[in-house]
């Protein structure tokens, strides 16, 4: 039987051995609660039944690097399957908040003259090849992504590690670490403060850095990036950005060493991506002792129709209309955005031209059709068309800096006509890409394609499987159809760095290669401004600014669909980027 699921929480104390502050039960847009009081329709019905050894985690993601902390691994939804693989200080929580992960260590603001932060590993912690969890890892993460290191390009230097973002960490001045220590203190720079460090070697995201020293001929990583040897760092930098790219059929588990409860078994387009306990893990072990994730590669469909599946985290609507039947599912909105991220050369090299698109996109009817799908909000996440790229709907400060949109809220192929002409550009053709099949999303396309029409802009769908948002950059494509970060699966979260950093000039999951002093200037002083006041009048600055160069057209926040199959224990939906196997070490489901 199909039942709803609103069920939106953390995990139980006990059975995740750390702890987090309270919070609130109710948040506008979803209702919130614990483990403990899941739905009685989630857990009903269980008692005498069997576990089951093995589940299916049906995701849209599009599994291609281990390492989340690349602009791939970041784009094809590393966050959303592998956070209980390689842990960090923090994980992103069911609202999309930070929380605290104990089990890997402690992480604490402490005074000083700068912003510094005390990091502290678990002594217990290890990988599970046998080598110790050690402050190596921060550095490598921090090296990684500060943007420090460059290498010759063909238009000047360009940043040796394909970094999804260095935000945060190209603020960091120094990260103190004695090579083999548990500890590291993180000092930024003077004058910098980066309110939301809570983000920073994050799940995901933290590399085992014995594998790159190993892999790169390195005796001691700590330091090679303190002497900064350009050959050193190169071979570093090399392995960094494609040694982990997973490939069907073709894993090295050698190089994939899990810091968490679970390690990569195996990877094949007919049997998935196996997870399997590991026995290494010094906290409270996994519940199931194997995850299977079925990606956005495989069948979905047929996998779910197989009864492969046992929790699945999907946009709303991309399957159409998908049975949930042995399911306790919902849509909901999500912390993400769906939007259309739009090239700066091209077609689109004029502003003009770009706001003729926004012009003839019909918003306030994509949403009426598409936006809530199996759900009414009257406020906050999903109640309207969304009206900001780095704002969520519940924000404090979105109704007041918003109003700039009001221009692109229905279609107006008239004056996207005009536009046109002031491009100069005549009967241009757009094309818009995403990782097919998305049923959803091909119903967007064709929307736009029909209102568009109109204003003589030819929309061509340029959906594909094997689509990939890097195609943006490398101009196979005019516009990219996905989540913040133009991510194709699970995106978005309360601090919204991801939607932030898309924007910024320079960073890897800015696919649009859209750069704008002055956004980047608004977006530092925001990083650690307090004063209300003032973050509201640069979030107007910002808006007004990129309503009017239209580097993306931002849509209404993404729904999505998470299920979880009748006798399922602990499933709780978590509508962000680290979707819902953000806590699949606590899975147990009952046959």
């Amino acid at each position: 039987m199909r039942r709803g699921l609103r069920t939106v929480g953390r995990r139980d104390s006990e059975s995740i051995g750390r702890t987090s502050g309270p919070r609130a039960l109710l948040r506008r847009g979803l209702i919130v609660a614990t483990a403990g009081v899941l739905s009685a329709g989630l857990l009903a019905g269980c008692a005498g039944k069997n576990q089951v050894p093995s589940i299916g985690y049906g995701v849209d993601t599009a599994v291609a690097s281990y390492n989340g902390s690349s602009t791939l691994g970041a784009n094809s939804g590393a966050a959303a399957v592998f956070s209980r693989v390689l842990t960090g200080f923090f994980y992103t929580g069911p609202d999309g908040q930070p929380v605290a992960d104990t089990d890997t260590g402690t992480a604490k603001e402490v005074p000083g003259e700068s912003q510094t932060i005390q990091y502290r590993l678990n002594p217990d912690g290890v990988y599970s090849d046998g080598t110790a969890t050690s402050c190596d890892d921060l550095v490598l993460a921090w090296a990684a992504r500060s943007g420090r290191f460059t290498k010759a390009g063909p238009g000047g230097p360009i940043p040796m590690f394909d970094a999804a973002s260095t935000l945060g960490y190209r603020d960091i001045e120094r990260v103190e670490c004695q090579a083999g220590s548990k500890d590291a203190t993180v000092t930024f720079r003077p004058g910098k403060h980066y309110s939301a460090w809570k983000t920073l070697f994050n799940a995901g995201e933290i590399m085992p850095a014995h594998v790159v020293a190993t892999a790169a001929k390195v005796p001691n990583l700590v330091q090679a990036v303190t002497t900064g040897d350009q050959a050193v760092m190169e071979r570093i930098a090399d392995f960094w950005n494609t040694g982990w790219i997973l490939t069907p059929g073709k894993l090295d588990l050698s190089v994939l060493p899990s810091s968490g409860p679970y390690r990569v078994e195996s990877f094949s387009k007919d049997d998935g991506l196996v997870l399997v306990k590991n026995d290494k893990w010094w906290g409270n072990s996994a519940k199931t002792p194997r995850i299977v994730v079925w990606d956005k590669n495989t069948d979905l469909q047929k996998e779910v129709d197989d009864g492969a599946v046992g929790v699945l985290d999907i946009g709303g609507g991309s399957l159409g209309e998908v049975s949930l039947d042995g399911f306790n599912g919902e849509t909901v909105p999500g912390r993400g955005a769906e939007l259309l991220t739009l090239s700066t050369g091209g077609v689109f090299s004029s502003t003009d031209a770009r706001r003729a698109l926004a012009l003839c996109v019909p918003r306030q009817s994509l949403f009426d059709k598409l936006g809530h799908p199996g759900f009414e909000a009257s406020s906050a996440l999903g109640s309207g068309p969304l009206n900001s790229r780095t704002l969520q709907q519940d924000s404090l400060y979105y109704v007041a800096v918003a109003g700039a949109s009001d221009r692109y809220k229905n279609a107006d192929t008239a004056a996207a006509g005009q536009a046109l002409k002031a491009a100069g550009v005549q009967n241009p053709t757009v094309r818009i890409g995403y990782v097919a099949p998305d049923e959803r999303r091909a119903q967007t396309v064709s929307m736009i394609a029909e209102s568009c029409k109109a204003a003589g802009i030819n929309v061509v769908d340029a959906g594909a499987p094997d689509f990939a948002a890097a195609q943006l950059a490398e101009g196979k494509v005019d516009a990219v159809l996905g989540g913040a970060a133009a991510m194709p699966g699970p995106s978005g979260s309360l601090t919204g760095t991801d939607a932030i950093a898309a924007l910024y000039t320079g960073q890897g999951v800015n696919y649009g290669r859209f750069g704008n002093g002055r956004y980047d200037a608004i977006a530092d002083q925001l990083a650690g401004e307090q004063d209300s006041a003032t973050v509201l009048n640069l979030l107007t600055e910002q808006e007004n600014l990129l309503w009017s160069e239209m580097p993306s057209i931002p849509l209404f926040a993404t729904p999505r669909t998470i299920a979880f199959g009748d006798g399922m224990e602990n499933g709780i939906a978590s509508p962000t980027r680290a979707g819902a196997g953000w806590n699949m070490d606590r899975w147990v489901l009952k046959r």
